[in-house]
């Protein structure tokens, strides 16, 4: 019997039995579905975080202090030890190859007003002009502050955050502090677009966010073993290169800086190290965690996939008892063994393929759902559709070879004489 009469008649019974086919699949198209699905979002997950880090300048570096269990993860903002006093940073920028260098750090406020109108719990980084500049932001309206006024910049859901009343250039706004209870009033003078405080925010979109000149919102200070005075002290430095040919090169610059001569060597605890992360590196280490949370989940759903397996080797089973009066006359009219293994086998791998492809549709579809609803681009991975036919025909093959076998060894007398 050749390849094609094999296809045929297998097709032939799988149609006969529409209703047992459907079910028989839907353990498959259900597995690959819920495969493709969390494939796709966190395929979706991972290029809304990589384009949002790479939207940043490919010559900036992230300088930072962080505990030995914190730098195995991307520091997305001032997670670290403030440690970073002004002479570090002046020193910083001195360096070879560094066109910019400034600090960010944060402080709390407890609310914040407009009008008659008052939210909570707002993070606000502090930091210099400069800043902008360094993370390539796009102002919308307005420009960046001025160092030494109460000027502020939000992105554009924080201006959008009070309600039926948007915040526009000009506009003051209260910030009352968390430590202290001191309101401070500031005028808005820029709006930028949000960028990497998104990624962090699936759920609910962009976060508001506010900036401020570190002078004079920001007080915290320390003791400058360097310059022999009380200085600020910051939690992070953004370093610029002057291009990104030489971002390795100032890279290791700031490494002997910090390790052999700057006052955060001597301030930093003992547990804590200098993690100078470049925008390759930071983009890497988001392609991992991601791609460790995709697989877990992925695994999870392969359960599935056994569960279709089973089903289809149960109702193949029964097909070989329904079929055994037909096994008897084929092999009594000349059909081998290799025959009989090569029909059932067929019709295991068709149920097998026929799942995954409507189960790669559907995951798929389940996909773009998913990530419209937590309000990510969608991402889907091609080469998911192939892998997904090659599963089908690995459990088809898998779950028929069984039951295959088993009718290809009926005896054709005892075939015959079956009821």
């Amino acid at each position: 019997m050749n390849v094609l009469e094999s296809l045929r008649i297998s097709w032939r019974n799988i149609r006969e039995h529409k209703l047992r086919s459907t079910l028989t699949t839907l353990g498959v198209i259900i597995g690959v579905a819920a495969v493709i699905t969390f494939v796709t979002l966190g395929a979706s997950l991972q290029a809304d975080i990589v384009n949002t880090v790479a939207g940043g300048n490919a010559a900036t570096m992230y300088v930072s202090a962080q505990s030995e269990s914190q730098t195995g993860l991307p520091n997305f903002g001032d997670g670290g030890q403030t440690i970073f006093t002004e002479h570090d940073i002046n020193e910083i920028r001195s360096l070879q190859g560094v066109e910019a260098a400034v600090p960010e750090s944060g402080v709390a406020a407890s609310t914040v007003g407009f009008n008659n109108s008052t939210v909570g719990r707002q993070w606000v980084v502090v930091t210099t002009p400069s800043y902008f500049d360094v993370k390539n932001k796009e102002f919308i309206a307005g420009g960046a502050f001025q160092s030494g006024e109460r000027e502020v910049v939000l992105n554009r859901p924080a201006t959008r955050m009070f309600g039926n009343e948007n915040v526009s250039v000009g506009d003051n706004i209260t910030l009352t502090r968390a430590a202290g209870g001191r309101q401070v009033n500031a005028t808005v003078v820029g709006i930028v677009e949000p960028s990497e405080e998104s990624a962090l925010s699936i759920s609910e979109g962009p976060t508001p966010r506010i900036f401020a000149p570190t002078d004079p919102f920001y007080q915290r200070t320390v003791y400058s073993p360097s310059a022999n005075e009380n200085q600020r002290v910051y939690g992070r430095v953004l370093v610029l290169a002057e291009n990104p040919a030489k971002v390795d090169a100032v890279q290791g610059r700031v490494y002997t800086y910090l390790g052999e001569r700057s006052d955060a060597r001597q301030l930093k605890s003992s547990n804590y190290r200098f993690k100078v992360t470049t925008q390759e590196e930071l983009i890497n280490q988001v392609k991992q965690v991601s791609n460790t949370f995709t697989a877990y989940i992925t695994g999870i759903a392969l359960i599935s996939l056994v569960v279709g397996a089973i089903g289809i080797a149960n109702i193949m089973l029964v097909s070989v008892t329904e079929r055994t009066r037909e096994i008897g006359i084929m092999k009594a009219v000349g059909a081998q063994n290799s025959d009989v293994l090569q029909l059932f086998l067929f019709e295991a791998v068709l149920l097998g393929m026929f799942g995954s492809a409507f189960g790669a549709l559907v995951g798929l579809g389940g996909g773009y759902v998913a990530a419209e609803f937590i309000g990510l681009p969608l991402a889907f991975r091609p080469e998911w559709f192939g892998i997904a036919v090659a599963v089908g025909v690995i459990v088809g093959i898998l779950a028929g070879i069984y039951p295959a076998w088993d009718a290809a060894q009926t005896d054709p007398i005892d075939a015959l004489r079956y009821e």
